[in-house]
């Protein structure tokens, strides 16, 4: 027996999931979320937010929302050459935008958005289990809650349940993923003496390491330490190991006395860096969002932003017409092209930092300094992300394979 019937139902109270409860439930739509859990917990996920997602962020109308919900607002992105003095990039002044990043401390993200969807009109059930869905024109959700298990009939059913979606594998969306390169490990610290204006982001390529440091108000930091997996015999993980974390994070060029008063105040967790992402993920009723339609390598940054241009994109494509199918079709279409084009430039800087070997290294002698003489030659995620060149002509300046000088010093070929 089917019990309940909405426009929507949107499996995951997450970013994603509440962010598009929202703006649906806003313009009237019967919208329900199913959210797993009572209570967001802290767990190491992306908190930065890129200068391109704070854009999607205020087409949604959620900018400000967040900020008052207690996001942190950082003007400048300091990169830094292993321990060498970093240099700090004015995001509001060179990004397209002119838009800062937006960091904060994720279940209170999760609260604000989630309460703001109620109020906006959708139906909450917290704590609840998906079951499972029957795709078709009218899709239903088996969902299992405090009262029993329910059927729920609607006209689209969308999977915003992340990186391990169970929306994706019951529709039976066939995922993709990349071979194994990075592992990242992250804590939350606490009184870092560290500038809360920056980001900061040091790169060791002779290492293959980084580490970066994304300030969340207060003092408080969600760093993170990546490496190739072939550099490390086991990734840093468990409260034990915290110290072993700064140890990396210093090796890589953090100074160590930004960590002199510092304490860990969240788990220390390590996981894969890999892309892991679907074709055209909508099919049958069942569209998919944020992490579940596509999970890119969180060591670039980009997860959160991806999410709010996926709910941006399919919000507009919805409320444009009355052919939901198709509306999902061309949000779909879209996300291959946006989502492909991140993926290929993170596949790029992935190979000239992480990759080890002769090869590797020859790679980086000839590209670096091309990139410290022209540093227009390295993608602008923090303020283009997907509009970022990928065609072969971007490649090929990337690689600096549009020069007959490994040096840059002669002309173009």
């Amino acid at each position: 027996m089917t019990q309940g019937c909405y426009d929507v139902v949107i499996v995951g109270g997450g970013l994603g999931g509440a962010a598009l409860g929202r703006a649906l439930a806003g313009e009237g739509i019967r919208t329900l979320i199913v959210e797993r859990e009572s209570a967001f917990r802290d767990r190491v996920r992306g908190e930065g937010m890129m200068p391109w997602g704070v854009v999607e962020a205020r087409a949604l109308g959620i900018d400000r929302l967040l900020c008052e919900g207690g996001a942190h607002e950082v003007h400048g992105w300091t990169r830094y050459a292993g321990s060498a003095q970093g240099q700090c990039r004015d995001l509001v002044a060179t990004t397209p935008g002119h838009t800062v990043c937006l960091d904060f401390y994720h279940p209170a993200m999760q609260r604000t958005l989630l309460d703001a969807a109620e109020d906006a009109g959708a139906t909450v059930i917290r704590g609840a289990e998906f079951v499972g869905v029957e795709r078709g024109s009218a899709p239903v959700a088996q969902l299992r809650t405090r009262s029993g298990e329910q059927r729920v009939s609607a006209r689209l059913v969308v999977g915003a349940d992340g990186r391990r979606s169970t929306v994706r594998r019951s529709a039976g969306f066939t995922v993709n993923q990349d071979a194994g390169r990075l592992v990242i490990a992250g804590v939350l610290l606490e009184g870092v003496d560290a500038s809360e204006d920056s980001v900061h982001h040091f790169v060791s390529p002779s290492s293959g390491q980084a580490a970066l440091l994304f300030p969340i108000g207060g003092q408080r930091f969600r760093a993170y330490f990546v490496t190739g997996i072939v550099q490390r015999r086991q990734p840093i993980s468990g409260s034990r190991h915290v110290g072993e974390f700064i140890d990396a994070c210093v090796d890589t060029g953090v100074p160590r006395d930004w960590y002199e008063r510092v304490s860990a105040i969240g788990p220390l967790a390590a996981y894969p860096g890999a892309d892991c992402w679907v074709d055209h993920p909508y099919h049958d009723g069942v569209v998919l969002i944020g992490d579940a339609a596509a999970a890119s390598d969180p060591s670039w940054g980009c997860g959160l932003s991806l999410t709010l241009r996926d709910v941006r994109v399919l919000r507009d494509g919805l409320l444009g017409t009355d052919d939901w199918s198709a509306a999902a079709h061309a949000y779909a279409g879209q996300h291959d092209q946006y989502y492909g084009a991140l993926h290929r430039v993170e596949d790029w800087l992935t190979q000239l930092i992480y990759e080890r070997g002769p090869v590797a290294d020859a790679r980086r002698a000839r590209i670096l300094p091309c990139f410290a003489k022209e540093p227009d030659r390295a993608p602008d995620f923090p303020g283009l992300g997907p509009e970022t060149p990928s065609d072969e002509a971007a490649r090929r300046r990337f690689f600096v394979e549009d020069y007959d000088s490994p040096q840059c010093g002669s002309g173009a070929v």
